[in-house]
């Protein structure tokens, strides 16, 4: 019936479902990100990025390999600055050549996905200063030749 919500399906907490706080995108989690939400991450991120994206999030997935045009790198400058819910947002809502993946992927998986996408880009970008300390002292023991960067 027109005006009416099914039990279960009120969807109030603007940040989990749009990516946005008080309309404007947010650069947070609408909850607590843990290990096991990574690993969900990578693994929905694997399912329906990969094709376009590639495992690495370079943009040179399969479908691209074959023609399809090539989505931006998540290690550009631009997207290594956008805020945690323009990723949200592009998953829900589409851009350019990708189409929406509402109906595909539930709100609380493309939050996992962002934040996977997240810990892909420290992956390709990061200096020994975003190690634990102890975890350096480890590594450049390992190798003292390495310097520090």
């Amino acid at each position: 019936m027109d005006g009416t919500v099914a039990r279960g399906h009120l969807r109030l907490d603007e940040l989990l479902y749009t990516g946005k706080e008080n309309g404007v995108v947010a650069d947070k989690f609408p909850f607590a990100i843990q290990r096991a939400d990574l690993e969900r991450g990578r693994e929905r991120y694997n399912i329906y990025c990969t094709p376009c994206h590639d495992y690495t999030g370079s943009g040179h997935g399969m479908i691209v390999q074959r023609g399809f045009p090539p989505p931006p790198s998540f290690h550009i400058d631009r997207l290594r600055a956008a805020p945690a819910g323009h990723f949200f947002d592009v998953m829900t809502n589409g851009l350019g050549s990708m189409y929406s993946y509402a109906a595909r992927v539930e709100p609380e998986d493309r939050w996992r996905i962002a934040a996977y996408l997240r810990a892909l880009q420290l992956s390709q970008h990061a200096t020994m200063q975003d190690a634990p300390a102890a975890a350096r002292q480890k590594l450049t023991a390992e190798n003292p030749l390495r310097p520090a960067r």
